[in-house]
């Protein structure tokens, strides 16, 4: 396929995650148009990277057969696309496909796809995992949710930012699916640091003990990926927010409400992210969440 075959494609949301996967679609030819809440984060793409500004949202959409969005939260998404003088609904086309790759709400994100439908377009969700160094490289892992048709048709992009693309149902399941993966990917941090500060209190290395972990049934992404990396290391640099990760593990604590779902450890899981949130603030990276377990044990790890 050529360049000129090729859709072009609306990207709204060029930050930590946003820029890297943008830079993705523009490497594999797509030709693109940047928006950002932050103008001049939009233009600099463009100098750097390549691809149009336009001066509106209604423009932006005017001109896209592909709309992604990659932005902090469902109320932003819903204040872009329908809300105020300047929004993408008052632009898009009919037969628009819209990819919203922002963790979300999935009930949110539902009524937004009827919005959607109703002028005429199509709405996925399709959130991502693997963090900033996977977006770079466009290894992310994408979980999909929508219309079967649309998701193959949303095929070309997602795959040259996702090594990955999973099909989790309808329209939210995609942000069902990444909400669920963070609760438990921070249960199993949140254990692990719980095990290893009572291994170094016996007199285990916390080193060793993480080497053992992953040569053993107690491996996870956590002990792969952070202990040594960002916890060890005293470094606390993942480049995944506390704020964002109790976000995303909220929306798994409403999916479970919504579905009338006991969920006693993971209310626990929440809490603990409660509480780390009000100790070291939002903007502190989610792997600081050690330093919680580290002070409820009067012990540090080293």
């Amino acid at each position: 396929m050529t360049t000129e075959t090729k859709p072009t494609v609306g990207f709204i949301g060029v930050g930590n995650m946003g820029w890297p996967m943008a830079a993705c679609l523009a490497r594999a030819g797509f030709p693109l148009l940047i928006n950002d809440s932050r103008r001049e984060v939009a233009q600099n793409f463009v100098q750097q990277i390549g691809g149009g500004a336009p001066d509106s949202l209604r423009q932006l959409a005017a001109g896209s057969d592909v709309i992604v969005t990659i932005l902090p939260t469902s109320a932003i998404l819903r204040t872009v696309l329908e809300e105020g003088d300047d929004n993408l609904l008052s632009g898009m086309r009919p037969g628009t496909l819209l990819i919203d790759m922002t963790s979300g709400v999935p009930s949110v994100t539902q009524v937004l796809a009827r919005r959607v439908a109703e002028l005429g377009g199509v709405l996925i969700d399709a959130p991502v995992s693997g963090g900033v160094p996977r977006a770079r490289t466009g290894q992310l892992a994408i979980m999909a949710g929508g219309d079967p048709a649309a998701i193959e048709r949303a095929m070309p992009v997602l795959r040259a930012m996702g090594s990955q693309v999973l099909r989790c149902g309808d329209v939210g399941a995609g942000q069902a699916m990444k909400a669920l993966n963070n609760l438990v990917s921070t249960g199993g941090f949140l254990i692990g640091i719980e095990a290893l500060l009572i291994g170094q209190r016996f007199g285990l290395d916390p080193g060793t003990m993480v080497d053992v972990l992953n040569a053993a049934t107690g491996m996870n992404n956590s002990t792969q990926k952070k202990f040594r990396q960002f916890v060890l290391s005293r470094s606390f640099d993942a480049g995944f927010t506390m704020g964002l990760l109790d976000k995303d593990v909220s929306i798994a604590m409403q999916v479970a409400r919504e579905t009338a779902t006991p969920a006693p450890v993971s209310a626990l899981v929440r809490e603990l992210i409660g509480a780390a949130l009000a100790m070291f603030g939002p903007g502190a990276d989610h792997t600081e969440m050690a330093r919680l377990s580290e002070r409820l044990a009067g012990s540090e790890l080293g």
